[in-house]
């Protein structure tokens, strides 16, 4: 379930002075944050911010097509190694009989 439309989105308030002291002095510099949980506002675009993703940081640039997403959606915290072929799983099975 969603959050209260009443309540507004979350952003965890130190990424957010971060983020506002740099659009008022026009910087560009990485934001390093552990927040996964913390929304994508309209003024995080055009920053990079390091997500934490358990190991490392994660460099995320912010476009407008993020806006309303989490920052954890765009650092993963698993790594997908591939499926196993078709082959590979019947074989064992037909030379063990």
């Amino acid at each position: 379930m969603g959050r209260s439309v009443k309540k507004g989105p979350f952003v965890d308030t130190h990424l957010l002075e971060k983020v506002e002291v740099m659009n008022r002095t026009n910087e560009k510099k990485v934001i390093k944050t552990w927040s996964r949980r913390s929304t994508i506002l309209p003024e995080f675009v055009g920053h990079t911010i390091a997500v934490h993703n358990g190991k490392k940081f994660i460099p995320v640039y912010v476009t407008e097509s993020m806006v309303g997403h989490k920052l954890g959606e765009f650092s993963f915290t698993r790594t997908f190694k591939g499926h196993t072929a078709k082959g590979e799983k019947t074989a064992p099975v037909a030379a063990a009989e």
